[in-house]
């Protein structure tokens, strides 16, 4: 209970630091954003004006005081590419990524796990090699070049697969947001035909995106299974006559299903913030595009306000997988 406690208090702690090392990053940066706001041709007198008006002319302490007042009042500015609060922004390009990445852990989960599983049931195998190697090259191949080569191949060359973008343009203003996933949103309308194109839309991003989670949950759940298997219980299993399925899912699996728990949370994380590549190669609108729109024109506000949400949800998953953890396993209480 201690511990878990400790683990709570730490939150506004560790949510302060974010909110100073995003900060100081931003003010680091090598662009100004008054210029992105007055424009490069600007006179003088204007730059200066603005430049006041944003507080950028006071000390740093000062600016990161004002900085912390608008954050407690869920005021993280303008966005200078849409004009809109960032606020906004983020609540109208973040269900895209949260769908996205929401469907990439779940392909992950179902094809990693087993894979995991079995690799470590027949270590030293065939089939154990080939898991090894495949989750190796999903460690190691860059996202943006497996993107671009399945748009290639699948899109380009085969045809079966759509375009980029979330949906296609003939039925773009068709589903109205409800919950700001647009599959979500087009089953809940009963709008099947926007429904399916949005869904073929959402099958390659997420195959991409999961096939780097599912090579770090494969060699996790590998790993966590051979330990498993080593274990006496196992060979007290094995004495009693027990099938090889029960004892590898029921006794084995079992034992390592608290630990897991915290590795998905934290490749569901990674996926939320990973997504941004992915979601540039494929033009998806998720908060991973909004922030690469933003830092090619100088939004200085939509870069750090859409860089603390990130790193809040990650604090917020850990926060969770540590909680879960504690109260799955009564070793840890």
């Amino acid at each position: 209970m201690r511990q878990t406690l400790a683990s709570v208090a730490s939150v506004p702690l560790t949510l302060f630091g974010l909110i100073l090392v995003t900060f100081l990053i931003g003010r680091a940066m090598p662009i100004d954003p008054v210029i992105a706001i007055a424009g490069d041709h600007a006179p003088p007198d204007v730059i200066a004006r603005v430049r006041t008006e944003l507080g950028l002319d006071k000390p740093l302490p000062v600016q990161f005081a004002i900085y912390m007042g608008q954050l407690l009042h869920g005021n993280l500015g303008n966005s200078v590419m849409t004009s809109h609060p960032v606020t906004e922004d983020i609540a109208r390009f973040f269900p895209a990524t949260l769908e996205l990445a929401t469907v990439a852990i779940i392909i992950a989960i179902l094809v990693g796990v087993p894979l995991g599983v079995i690799a470590a049931w027949r270590q030293g195998s065939r089939f154990d090699h080939v898991v090894r190697v495949v989750s190796l090259a999903g460690q190691s191949v860059p996202v943006f070049v497996l993107g671009l080569v399945c748009l290639l191949v699948f899109y380009a060359k085969l045809g079966i697969a759509p375009g980029t973008g979330q949906i296609d343009v003939a039925y773009e203003g068709m589903v109205p947001p409800i919950t700001g996933m647009l599959v979500l949103d087009a089953a809940l309308e009963g709008d099947w035909d926007s429904f399916w194109n949005a869904g073929s839309h959402l099958v390659l991003p997420s195959l991409v995106l999961a096939y780097f989670s599912m090579a770090y949950i494969t060699r996790m759940t590998r790993a966590f299974m051979i330990e498993s298997l080593a274990g006496e219980y196992i060979v007290t299993a094995r004495a009693k006559g027990l099938s090889a399925t029960r004892i590898l899912w029921r006794h084995a699996f079992g034992n390592i299903a608290v630990r897991l728990v915290t590795v998905l949370a934290l490749a569901y994380a990674g996926l939320l913030e990973g997504a941004v590549i992915t979601e540039t190669v494929f033009s998806w609108p998720g908060i991973g595009l909004y922030l690469t729109g933003s830092l090619l024109n100088a939004d200085m506000n939509a870069v750090l306000g859409a860089t603390l949400v990130i790193g809040l949800v990650y604090l917020v998953l850990n926060l969770l997988a540590d909680l879960a953890y504690r109260l799955l396993d009564p070793r840890v209480r």
